[in-house]
């Protein structure tokens, strides 16, 4: 049984009772050197930093330490953005105990006065700071883990380039601790490098956007390949993105699907297959700027697509008549995931029917029609129509 161990910034003297005890007993400790640096000299287990690269070391370092008493320190809660999940996930959640203490983003709401239930946080120690774009969205407080002393600074620049140069920021550095810091200001100031350690909150104060489907049309970098708005949110809703599913978008012109679909939660996972580099390059960037990073953008459907994980659901925007994007797709969505693809042309159309005819499913036509001036008039111009076909693979719950 492997023991993990929260540990604060207050060190050994901050843990209780219990895991006192189960640091005394153990005979290897793993940490961080920070961390290891924080127990006191009198603890006589042998001390192992964490290897690096640390992923591909861990099976192997905990094999190695089989039979042997093995506490691991993590910071706060480690079940919290915390190395338990990753130890859990990767030695099995029956070989884990995990004694945690209050974790930074707890004590941080403890000083503001914050709900922690009803507080969202989202890390920056592995991701960039683009990941934060749609709670500043979405308006209301939120708490960002730093990965350094840097992170601060980051955060106000990207709240300026969004209209949020007012919002309100606080920075807690070393929480917890004898040096513990707070710091409040707004979005429009450069804050100095404290500690690496922080904790920042924000309350946002500009512009929002629904993270519901259906972005305006200009929230986009496009050259005219575009799921526009009220299609996009149509097919989105067609599609149907859960927690934790994966979507495969071929032919992404701009990305706007593949966008909205991890916009929609952030456990969600996209893999968009676009031929064009200049498209591939500006998917990337619509990514960034709305605040999905994680999308990956890769090559021409369906070679591209080989060694990424099995979909939930795919969309066909583009390249549906191409020898072999279809049977791909087909072929790898899961039992129970959803395809949907749009059409335009009639070549595309007639292929939406023979392909009803075989698999089943259900065809929809879309005709949206919006306002344009004519001269001193209005009158509504329509788009051109577009069918689309959706169907859920055999084994459905559905």
């Amino acid at each position: 049984m492997i023991v993990i161990v929260g540990i604060g910034a207050d060190g050994f003297t901050g843990m209780g009772a219990a895991a006192q005890k189960v640091v005394r007993d153990a005979e290897v400790i793993v940490g961080s050197w920070r961390q290891l640096s924080l127990l006191p000299d009198h603890i006589p287990a042998k001390r192992r930093p964490w290897p690096s690269p640390m992923l591909p070391g861990i099976v192997p370092l905990f094999e190695s330490l089989e039979g042997m008493r093995v506490v691991v320190l993590g910071s706060g809660d480690p079940m919290f953005h915390g190395i338990g999940t990753t130890l859990c996930r990767l030695l099995g959640p029956e070989r884990i105990r995990v004694i945690p203490v209050a974790s930074s983003a707890s004590l941080t709401c403890a000083r503001l006065g914050w709900a922690v239930d009803r507080t969202p946080v989202v890390s920056l120690v592995s991701n960039p700071v683009s990941s934060i774009i749609p709670l500043v969205d979405q308006g209301e407080p939120f708490l960002v883990l730093g990965r350094d002393e840097t992170t601060p600074t980051e955060v106000c620049t990207l709240l300026r380039n969004l209209g949020h140069a007012a919002a309100t920021v606080h920075v807690l550095s070393d929480i917890g601790s004898s040096d513990e810091q707070h710091n409040r200001f707004t979005a429009t100031d450069d804050p100095q490098p404290i500690s690496a350690l922080n904790v920042i909150a924000i309350q946002p104060d500009g512009p929002t956007r629904s993270i519901v489907p259906g972005l305006s049309d200009d929230s986009y970098d496009t050259d005219g390949q575009l799921t526009k708005q009220h299609i996009r949110a149509l097919t989105i809703c067609s599609l149907a993105p859960r927690p934790g599913e994966v979507l495969w978008d071929i032919g992404g012109g701009s990305g706007s699907i593949a966008i909205e679909w991890l916009r929609s939660s952030p456990r969600t996972r996209a893999w968009c297959a676009e031929s064009d580099e200049v498209r591939a390059t500006r998917i990337t960037a619509n990514a960034n700027a709305l605040g999905v990073p994680h999308l990956r953008v890769v090559g021409a459907a369906p070679e591209s697509l080989i060694d990424a994980p099995a979909p939930d659901a795919v969309f066909i925007g583009g390249g549906l008549t191409a020898e072999g994007v279809f049977d791909a797709a087909w072929a790898g969505l899961k039992p129970g995931g959803r395809l949907v693809a749009n059409a335009v042309t009639i070549e595309s159309e007639q292929m939406l029917w023979q392909l009803r005819q075989r698999f089943g499913g259900q065809i929809s036509r879309f005709d949206i029609s919006t306002e344009h001036a004519i001269g001193g008039f209005t009158a509504l111009k329509a788009a051109l129509p577009v069918t689309q076909w959706r169907v859920v693979k055999e084994g459905s719950n559905e």
